[in-house]
């Protein structure tokens, strides 16, 4: 009886219960949109990396935002005007160490009539006004921004982003992280890079020693390269120019590969490097990113330190040069460093 009463109530409702097909639909479209997020995420962090490595060739890129947009599939958004800022930090040691410090900062900037990339290194050493933390050394921002114990580099990123911002005065447009471990990749993955060093260098970590000249680099020699900073003349701002020089480098060989404008190229690349970074594009998509960085090649890129003087206490550090870094900062704003550069040929970093 009960049964039967059972049988009778659910005919009844029968007609009440909606079809399954579009539930279904529904379902499936949501799968297939969670696996091309996924998909955008790793694709656009590593494209942002790409790029990064691309125009400095250190460890650097940066943190906030998935890519928008599916760089392979998607078409090209349209390219943004005016001129970019990028913002790259390297951070040293793996990606759990607990305390992460910024081993290289470079602000790339494309100027809007994109003549070429200007590299621009501020020296880690540099002293600043970090948000509740008071006065230190630029390179401590990351690691005040990522907490402790287990370190969120997109947290690091933001902070520093902020005071490199707060400290030069120009608009950050886009940035990302990059540790060693995703250069080292990244140099094997193109081949090696070609590196011109006016000076022979001996590795204070590896007996490993870099020729002067010009050589090939691959991804353990590169990693090595870029942490040296004992026993050059000027230390870590000698370390800034091999940056600069390595840069030049990967740039040209990423160039010649035609990686920039061809997506086959630059989706097989992005396979072997893989993930494991942090990105931030701001309001500017990661295609419209990897456009611009093309149409910057056409030169090579001019690098320079940001104008600093050594002072000794409270303990060793650089602050800005009152002489030269006024001029040089408004130059910066106003899109003018080839005007800045051809009047200081001896700021500019020899790279070949």
């Amino acid at each position: 009886m009960i049964e039967d009463d059972l049988r009778a109530a659910f005919a009844r409702h029968e007609t009440l219960t909606p079809p399954t097909g579009p539930v279904r639909a529904a379902i499936e479209r949501s799968v297939v949109r969670r696996r091309r997020r996924r998909f955008r995420l790793r694709v656009g962090g590593t494209a942002l990396v790409l790029i990064a490595a691309a125009l400095v060739g250190v460890p650097a890129f940066t943190p906030d935002r998935p890519a928008p947009a599916n760089l392979l599939l998607d078409p090209a958004p349209s390219k943004p005007t005016g001129a970019l800022n990028v913002l790259l930090v390297g951070a040293d040691g793996p990606a759990d160490r607990p305390y992460r410090l910024a081993d290289s900062v470079l602000l790339v900037h494309v100027p809007a009539d994109r003549s070429r990339l200007y590299l621009v290194s501020l020296p880690r050493d540099l002293e600043v006004s970090i948000p509740g933390h008071g006065r230190d050394k630029l390179n401590a921002a990351l690691s005040v921004g990522a907490g402790t114990p287990r370190p969120d580099l997109a947290r690091g990123y933001a902070l520093i982003r902020r005071v490199v911002s707060d400290t030069i005065g120009v608009r950050i447009d886009a940035g990302a992280v990059l540790t060693y471990p995703v250069l080292r990749k990244l140099a094997d993955a193109v081949g090696g890079v070609p590196v011109c060093l006016p000076a022979e260098i001996r590795s204070a970590h590896t007996r490993r020693v870099f020729p002067a000249g010009c050589q090939q680099l691959d991804g353990a020699a590169s990693v090595d390269l870029l942490r040296q900073r004992y026993g050059l003349p000027d230390g870590s701002l000698d370390r800034d120019r091999n940056a600069q020089r390595y840069a030049a480098g990967l740039l040209r060989r990423v160039d010649e590969r035609g990686v920039l404008t061809n997506p086959v190229l630059l989706s097989r690349l992005l396979t072997q490097v893989g993930t494991g970074l942090v990105t931030e594009t701001g309001e500017t998509s990661l295609p419209a990113l990897l456009a611009v960085a093309a149409q910057g090649t056409g030169a090579p890129p001019v690098a320079v330190v940001l104008p600093v003087k050594y002072v000794e206490k409270p303990s060793y550090r650089f602050r800005l040069d009152p002489t030269l870094s006024p001029g040089f900062l408004t130059a910066l704003r106003d899109d003018r460093l080839g005007e800045w550069t051809a009047a200081h040929p001896d700021r500019v970093t020899g790279l070949g």
